[in-house]
């Protein structure tokens, strides 16, 4: 909103604000126990456009927590390389996940690659639907797994 004021962003143009996604990751496990959900840690995140700096980002925190009266203070400014992954859109309740991750390996196992999820390269979700606005058999999920080459394991 800051074409709203008078600080003024370099390079900014209008645009569409990408959709909210999650990093998942449990502590002591080798990839993901989807039985055990409770353990999940997590991150939301919202991708910004290359245009924004931390300098703009702190900026956007700032005027939030002073006139949105919001708590920022566990917001961060982020860079996330992924490397290598692949990627499939699930259909359904995020309960339903398993089934579609399974279809994902199965196209990893037969193209010479496994996944890579460890300590720094976490499962990641992109929520293409609402979940406050959709019903949960409408909701549409990217599901995005770091992999590497079967040779580089």
């Amino acid at each position: 909103m800051s074409y709203k004021s008078e600080y003024k962003i370099e390079g900014f143009y209008e645009y569409v604000v990408p959709p909210l996604e999650g990093f998942w990751w449990q502590n002591d496990c080798n990839g993901v126990d989807y039985a055990n959900k409770d353990t999940f840690n997590w991150i939301s995140a919202i991708r910004l456009p290359d245009f924004v700096t931390k300098k703009d980002f702190d900026w956007a925190v700032e005027i939030a927590t002073k006139k949105k009266k919001l708590d920022c203070s566990s917001a961060e400014f982020l860079s996330i390389e992924e490397g290598l992954c692949v990627q499939i859109m699930h259909f359904g309740s995020f309960d339903n996940e398993p089934a579609t991750v399974a279809i994902m390996d199965k196209f990893l196992s037969e193209n010479g690659y496994i996944n890579d999820i460890n300590d720094i390269r976490f499962h990641h979700e992109i929520y293409m639907s609402d979940a406050r606005k959709v019903a949960p058999e409408k909701w549409k999920t990217v599901i995005r797994h770091p992999i590497k080459k079967l040779a580089d394991a």
